[in-house]
């Protein structure tokens, strides 16, 4: 006969089953180990402020050493030359997107064969 168990009866073997967990006890009797002590404790809030003063420090550092202005005059010199630039005309990418096509196509079935016909060269001499 199945006895039905009660919710008391449930809830009982819930939390004794849990205290069972966090005391190292399991149901198959191997000892779970404890969790290693958190040696430093850092909240959540006091990691993103030590992140932020090192970015902070790392920004301050390239600023003094003039990193900071290299960077945007090289910025500025790129898209300075970037509009000297002439750009092709939609026609002329298409063929150009063509003439890559077929060449690299050409190139293909010309490696394909030497392929094949130095196979057969090195196969045949065995």
């Amino acid at each position: 006969m199945h006895h039905q168990p009660l919710h008391g009866e449930v809830a009982e073997w819930s939390i004794a089953a849990v205290l069972k967990t966090a005391l190292g006890a399991s149901p198959t009797g191997v000892r779970i180990p404890p969790s290693p002590p958190k040696i430093f404790f850092v909240s959540k809030l006091t990691t993103i402020f030590i992140w932020c003063a090192v970015i902070i420090a790392v920004f301050g550092l390239l600023w003094w050493q003039g990193a900071i202005a290299r960077l945007r005059n090289y910025w500025n010199e790129t898209r300075e030359e970037l509009r000297k630039c002439t750009w092709p005309t939609w026609d002329e990418l298409k063929g150009s997107t063509i003439l890559v096509a077929v060449t690299s196509l050409m190139l293909g079935v010309f490696t394909f064969f030497v392929d094949q016909i130095a196979s057969f060269i090195v196969l045949s001499l065995t």
